[in-house]
């Protein structure tokens, strides 16, 4: 049993959306995955080693579904342009840095480390046009034993000549020189994802390569989709013959089905985008505090996690002004009070159980059994001293996770990820 152990202590998750699990007990982990749980630990592991998290929380690691690694460096600052602004002033002049090695070793550290101490266990993440800066941001995401998918940018029109792949021809070579040293580098956690930034950024030819790239590689895509009104209309008149944004990405096969899809934002999409999401079972990634700065919009997250869409949250650092997902679990719950205040009456706002089932199991689901703690799941926990909060009289586990979401200042003690314990 030497690759079994046991924590005891308050364990929290959400089985389902809105319901949320408290249990008092010990989980023991076996090989990497959850054995089981129990109130008192059975005899045959009376020899396992027992970690007491006493007074502590215990919940699922997190999964944040979109971020951009190279942004956060100017993460907080420029929160007052709209996204294609936003992104000619900022985004693109820092993101070409990254074709400095030594720039994107140092950056990319600091992220890392940020990454680590953070109640995130896996994510997927955009990196830039650069082979060999991804493939630094991603030896260094495996050493500190995180779980993700993380993707070399593909761009070549409407964006800086000082920062574009040019043409198609090029993009694929380059795409598929990384594509195979990410299978020379032997990676155990931490995985290629296909990452056209979005379609305004994409010729139909080069979007037409990757969905070549996908089906020769079996690679996922990430991307976004209907952010922002004006990229909607951007997309329109660069795609006249397609019927929706989403029909930019499906007719090369990158959204869902035999393409494993997380779809950012999906703010405005009409009812034809809506069904194609959920037939293809794309993720939808809601990231509430990017869509609050660069003052994109309020999705329906609300609806969608309720009507059985792929729903997990979103960091979108550097829109998002931070990495910490119960600080995004709080504002997807706020947005949602606006939306059902002044949008869709019908449209209960989110609870705090459904935002922190998004940050756990719903975005859990895309790396497969993760975010929950049942048999057979991988071992990914997060446990949280929440002491800071000053709790002078008896709150519950629910009042104490949104304090965490509300309040700020829980500190991540111990991290585990495949039942290996990274800090």
């Amino acid at each position: 049993m030497s690759n079994t152990f046991a924590l005891k202590g308050l364990f929290i998750d959400t089985p389902v959306p809105g319901e949320l699990r408290c249990r008092e007990g010990f989980l023991v982990c076996e090989n990497g995955t959850v054995e089981g749980f129990y109130d008192a630990l059975p005899e045959r592991y009376a020899a396992v080693p027992v970690r007491d998290c006493a007074g502590k929380l215990i919940i699922p690691g997190m999964s944040d579904l979109h971020l951009h690694a190279p942004q956060y460096s100017y993460c907080g600052t420029a929160m007052d342009l709209e996204l294609l602004e936003w992104l000619d002033n900022y985004t693109y002049p820092e993101e070409a840095r990254y074709a400095d090695i030594a720039h994107a070793k140092a950056y990319y550290e600091v992220f890392t480390r940020d990454l680590l101490h953070s109640a995130t266990t896996r994510a997927a993440i955009f990196a830039t046009i650069h082979t060999d800066a991804t493939l630094e941001l991603m030896r260094q995401l495996e050493k500190a034993g995180l779980g993700a998918y993380v993707g070399k940018l593909n761009m070549d029109r409407n964006c800086p000549d000082f920062y574009s792949e040019h043409t198609p021809e090029r993009g694929e070579a380059e795409t598929r020189r990384w594509l195979d040293q990410c299978r020379e580098a032997g990676f155990e956690r931490v995985f290629p994802i296909l990452t056209p930034r979005f379609t305004p950024s994409v010729t139909d030819a080069y979007m037409e390569k990757i969905g070549g790239l996908s089906r020769e590689y079996g690679a996922a895509m990430q991307s976004h989709l209907s952010e922002n009104l004006s990229e909607i209309e951007w997309v329109k008149a660069l795609c006249p013959d397609a019927e929706t944004y989403a029909d930019t990405y499906a007719r090369y096969g990158l959204f869902g089905g035999e393409c494993k899809t997380i779809m950012a934002h999906c703010i405005y999409c009409p009812e034809a985008e809506d069904r194609m999401m959920k037939e293809g079972h794309v993720f939808i990634a809601h990231c509430p505090t990017s869509n609050e700065n660069v003052i994109a919009g309020v999705a329906p997250a609300a609806r969608y996690l309720r009507q059985g869409y792929e729903t997990g949250l979103g960091s979108d650092v550097a829109g998002g002004h931070t990495l910490d997902l119960f600080a995004v679990m709080a504002a997807a719950v706020q947005v949602s009070k606006l939306r059902w205040r002044y949008v869709d009456q019908s449209e209960k706002p989110l609870t705090m159980a459904e935002a922190l089932y998004m940050a756990t199991a719903g975005g859990g689901r895309f790396f497969g059994k993760v975010g929950l703690f049942e048999e057979g799941y991988c071992f990914d926990a997060v446990v949280i001293d929440d002491s800071a909060h000053h709790n002078l009289r008896a709150f519950t586990p629910a009042e104490r996770i949104e304090r965490c979401a509300y309040l700020g200042g829980a500190r991540v003690t111990d991290k585990y990820v495949d039942g290996h314990k990274i800090l």
